[in-house]
């Protein structure tokens, strides 16, 4: 059933989800998800249960009951949300929903509006009773604001809805196109992912005319200066378990050594770099506590001596890094005189949370991807980048994050549109998409 079911269907949903333009700058009243809310109801036939804590930001959630009420259950969760765009980067319009070439362009192909809408027909199968229901309940929630923080999102709804969305089990993003190596094809699969650690670096000084700057207190310079050496310090290096895990199902050859040794890691990352930057990156970030100053403000006019300013900065520790190893490396970064002239304060420090690649929903993974890729197997994946399945996992509940692709964007080059240009997926991914997540939520039901 699956694999015959065609692309049509998911592609004309995605476009839709890419049209709504739910575009999160982090202010409360962007995003506005209702539109996407919306086109997942009417897509679905039904109204869901909405959850709306701040005007506009609507989540919206549904399920199939079990056949036995003591049954482990499994949700599907999107986020409808995406990141703003520049657009002039773009060769087409981001918010157009492109068909061209085989592909569906737009923000959010990628991120994660394919999964979500993969996951929503995947559902609607259940919904309908098209397929047998599953002993534990099936639930489907499209999500908002997972782009910044998850606080009229995920987050909210764990810590004020949890009856509603509790589950056991847990599949939501990210996935990627199949990694190869000496073991042969592998699909990676999210298990873990590093803690978001941002911090908010601010400085006051005393407003003055900008004509006459001697002896003045500016408070952009430190926040500058401190910017200037964060960017410029080395990041500690951490050969954790799950890094180990992946190269080792990854078994990428002679540079695997090389990979998993702290004091070589960087040689290898600048190897890999030579032919796929995106996978360098990824496994810099995978091996490094990342420090990227991404935010600075200060001042109001130019003829004016700034008496604020201030810098976000986008921090991930790994597993076993703690907001302390943070705190240590500012402190040793910026250094005792600089770090009295400004303020450090902590936007969020949520640790790197994983799921053991092992057990029921793991083990329907792989059978499903044996009907679809023989002989390919499962990567389990430590990821840079946090998903809304950190507020599950404290919980007791087992996520991952998947996908299934065609080789037509290689790995590397996948993971750069990530809040890139041109972010597109190809039409054939998409059904691949719905057939892996259909077969692995019917070898979940059958696992009990």
């Amino acid at each position: 059933m699956w694999d015959d079911l065609g692309s049509g269907e998911v592609t004309e949903l995605l476009v839709a989800l890419i049209r709504d333009a739910c575009v999160n700058d982090g202010d409360p009243d962007s995003g506005q998800e209702e539109r996407a809310a919306s086109t997942v109801e009417a897509y679905l036939g039904e109204p869901g249960q909405s959850f709306e804590p701040h005007p506009g930001r609507r989540s919206v959630l549904y399920r199939v009951p079990g056949t036995d009420p003591g049954a482990a259950s499994i949700m599907l969760m999107g986020h409808t949300d995406v990141v703003p765009v520049s657009s002039e980067g773009w060769s087409v319009d981001p918010f157009a929903g492109e068909r061209s070439g085989g592909f569906v362009w737009g923000r959010g192909a990628v991120d994660m509006l394919n999964l979500t809408a993969a996951m929503a027909v995947v559902f609607k199968r259940h919904l309908e009773g098209s397929t047998p229901r599953l002993p534990g309940d099936l639930l489907y929630l499209a999500v908002a604001d997972e782009e910044a923080a998850g606080t009229f999102g995920a987050r909210w709804l764990v810590e004020n809805q949890w009856d509603a969305v509790k589950c056991d089990y847990l599949l939501t993003e990210i996935g990627t196109p199949m990694l190869g190596g000496r073991a042969g094809a592998g699909l990676p699969v999210t298990v873990a992912e590093k803690g978001p650690q941002w911090r908010r670096v601010v400085a006051r000084g005393t407003p003055s005319h900008g004509s006459q700057p001697y002896a003045t207190s500016n408070a952009l310079l430190p926040v500058a200066e401190v910017v200037a050496r964060l960017g410029a310090s080395p990041t500690p290096v951490l050969i954790t378990d799950e890094w180990r895990r992946f190269v080792a199902a990854w078994d990428p050859g002679d540079i695997a050594d090389q990979l998993l040794d702290p004091d070589r890691v960087d040689d290898a990352i600048d190897r890999l770099a030579l032919d796929d930057l995106g996978l360098a990156r990824w496994a810099h970030a995978c091996t490094h506590l990342t420090v990227s100053p991404n935010v600075l403000r200060g001042g109001v006019k130019a003829n004016v001596i700034p008496d604020m300013a201030e810098a976000e900065v986008d921090v991930r520790s790994l597993p076993g890094q703690e907001a302390a190893d943070v705190d240590d490396h500012f402190r040793k970064a910026i250094g005792p005189s600089l770090e009295e002239e400004v303020e450090i304060i902590t936007m969020e420090a949520t640790p790197a949370s994983g799921s053991p690649p092992e057990g029921r929903l793991w083990d329907a993974l792989g059978a499903a991807l044996n009907v679809l890729r023989p002989g390919a197997h499962l990567i389990p994946a430590l990821i840079p980048v946090a998903t809304d399945a950190r507020f599950f996992r404290p919980r007791g509940t087992i996520a991952y994050g998947v996908g299934l692709f065609d080789d037509k964007v290689e790995f590397g080059d996948f993971l750069r549109m990530f809040h890139g240009h041109d972010e597109r997926v190809s039409e054939v991914s998409l059904a691949r998409t719905v057939a892996l997540l259909g077969m692995t939520i019917e070898a979940f039901g059958a696992g009990t």
